[in-house]
């Protein structure tokens, strides 16, 4: 079983029936959802529904055949399961490279616990020494960030589709992603100040939400827990 498969199946034996589960959106996430449509199935798991947090892993979920729901229906949720693109020392994560932070963000605050699935590759020393930090933003005045993200020390561009077109998110939002070298030195510092600027509704940053991670390696998955 590969790194990511294997965090993506451990973080389904974490799933119990009747639970209302926060789905996380990208490749590691989706693994996890079609091993919990496979649970269902077999009826190992009964009784459980999801939240998504992208219209992405919500198709995932429905092929699956992993009921869903809303937070507007379910407002605080069990347990949820998100990957990350970045893991820091201190279990505080870089996300939203496949462009549904906003929205992973809202489903980890309503969450009881949030475990994050990972593979070994996404371990770094610091947040941003392999990412760029995605920001959303709202479309009305995006250029007008760009230099007051330069003058924290990052180097912003518009994330854009194939044919050039800014991407767009569910919430309708642009991204930008924003490089920072040697990474981000000063996290909390960070987050405060680009979501104290109106127009950015939000960031990448995952500070303090990850109670646990579990990392996918090529001899099994490793086990860490936030401490303190």
């Amino acid at each position: 079983m590969n790194p990511k498969q294997a965090a993506a199946e451990h973080g389904a034996d974490l799933v119990k029936s009747g639970m209302v589960l926060g789905l996380g959106s990208g490749s590691t996430s989706a693994l996890m959802v079609q091993a919990v449509g496979r649970k269902l199935r077999e009826g190992t798991l009964r009784d459980v529904i999801g939240v998504p947090s992208s219209s992405g892993i919500a198709a995932v979920a429905r092929e699956s055949g992993v009921p869903l729901a809303t937070l507007e229906d379910h407002p605080t949720l069990d347990l949820n399961l998100d990957g990350a693109d970045e893991v820091d020392p201190n279990l505080d994560l870089v996300k939203g490279l496949g462009g549904a932070l906003l929205w992973e963000k809202i489903v980890a605050t309503a969450s009881r616990r949030v475990v994050i699935l990972v593979d070994e590759t996404k371990l770094v020393p610091r947040l941003g020494a392999k990412a760029p930090l995605p920001v959303e933003v709202v479309p009305f005045g995006w250029k007008s960030h760009l230099a007051f993200v330069e003058s924290l020390g990052g180097k912003p561009t518009l994330r854009t589709e194939i044919n050039g077109r800014p991407f767009v998110t569910d919430e309708g939002n642009y991204i930008l992603h924003c490089r920072f070298e040697g990474g981000i030195a000063n996290p909390v510092e960070l987050e405060a100040r680009l979501l104290g600027r109106a127009g950015i509704v939000g960031t990448g940053l995952f500070l303090g939400v990850a109670d646990r991670v579990i990392v996918g390696r090529a001899d099994g998955v490793e086990v860490l827990t936030r401490t303190g």
